[in-house]
C-alpha cells in the first residue's frame, strides 16, 4: 500500500496510532485490512460505522502488532475490537493472531470479534479458535486428512490451490497427497 493510498484512506493506522490517543478511549475499534477500504468500500463504512476505525497491514508495518494492541487494551481499555481481513491473505492472518495473542500477554479476556471477507464481497465471522488452530499446521494437516471434501471449499476460493492443482497437472494427484500427508 502506497502513501498515496494511506493518505486516500483518511483513517489512522495502528502501528502509528499513539496508544493513548483519546480516539481509542472507551470505544469500539475496528481494526481493518489496510486494503479493505478499496477491496470493498461500502461494506468498510458499514463496518467502520459507530467505531474508531485503524488500519493495520503486516506485510509493510511491524510484525509485532500483538504488542501494540496489547498496548492499546492496556492504556486505553476499549469496550470491543472488530479484526476484520481478507481472507486468504497469508500477512492479513497476523492481524487475527496478534489480537488474540495480546489477549494472552495481558491475560485478561477482551471483546473481541474476528471476520474475512471472502471473495472481496463476503463477511464471514470466524471463531476466536479458529485462529488458534490456524496457527498449528500439524492440525490443520490432520483435519484435512479426516475431511479431504474441505479441498472443494479452497478450490472455490484460492487462485494459488487452482494454480498448484495445474503445475501437478492431475486434480486427483493433488487431493490425495493432500489427504495422505
Amino acid at each position: 500500500m502506497t502513501g498515496e493510498h494511506e493518505e486516500r484512506a483518511g483513517y489512522p493506522w495502528v502501528w502509528s496510532t499513539w496508544v493513548k490517543a483519546p480516539i481509542l478511549r472507551n470505544r469500539d475499534l475496528l481494526i481493518a485490512s489496510a486494503c479493505l477500504p478499496f477491496v470493498n468500500p461500502e461494506l468498510f463504512r458499514k463496518l467502520a460505522e459507530g467505531k474508531t476505525a485503524l488500519l493495520a497491514c503486516p506485510e509493510r508495518e511491524s510484525p509485532a502488532h500483538y504488542g501494540k494492541i496489547a498496548s492499546i487494551i492496556r492504556s486505553s481499555k476499549p469496550r470491543s475490537i472488530t479484526i476484520v481481513t481478507i481472507d486468504g491473505s497469508p500477512h492479513c492472518f497476523a492481524l487475527h493472531a496478534s489480537a488474540n495473542e495480546a489477549e494472552y500477554i495481558l491475560g485478561e479476556r477482551v471483546e473481541k470479534k474476528h471476520y474475512v471477507v471472502v471473495n472481496g464481497e463476503e463477511l464471514v465471522e470466524i471463531s476466536p479458535n479458529a485462529v488458534r488452530v490456524a496457527r498449528y499446521l500439524h492440525i490443520v494437516d490432520k483435519i484435512i486428512r479426516e475431511h479431504p471434501e474441505i479441498m472443494k471449499e479452497l478450490d472455490r476460493v484460492s487462485l494459488e490451490y487452482r494454480q498448484a492443482k495445474k503445475l501437478i497437472g492431475k486434480d486427483e494427484e493433488l487431493e490425495e497427497a493432500a489427504a495422505n500427508g
